[in-house]
């Protein structure tokens, strides 16, 4: 597995993720979505479609855990959390999409 900077970032994102659904941050959400930014420039074309999938399903489906009980309130966190992350990559590769379909 070869380590670059866009891979540490997304394990810092995932840890981030992890993390607020025990500490509040107010710029929790900020810091991940601006993490997913910058990560989503690394992102293939061809899982352009895996990642919108990805940060849909992620955002959609995480209020599935709230009715597990003990540890479905942070489940729905690190699951939304991670999300926003995957929402900001999903960002990055729409724009590149949209810049190379309509660039002069």
């Amino acid at each position: 597995m070869k380590v670059n900077p866009f891979k540490i970032m997304g394990l810092v994102g995932l840890a981030l993720a992890v993390i607020s659904a025990f500490v509040q941050f107010e710029y929790m959400s900020l810091i991940l979505l601006l993490l997913g930014l910058v990560i989503g420039v690394s992102i293939a074309v061809e899982d352009s479609v895996r990642v919108i999938v990805t940060a849909l399903a992620l955002s959609a489906l995480s209020g599935v855990f709230m009715h597990i009980p003990s540890v479905g309130e942070y489940l729905v966190k690190i699951f939304g959390a991670a999300g926003t992350l995957a929402a900001g990559g999903a960002l990055t590769v729409i724009t590149r999409n949209m810049w190379n379909r309509f660039k002069p």
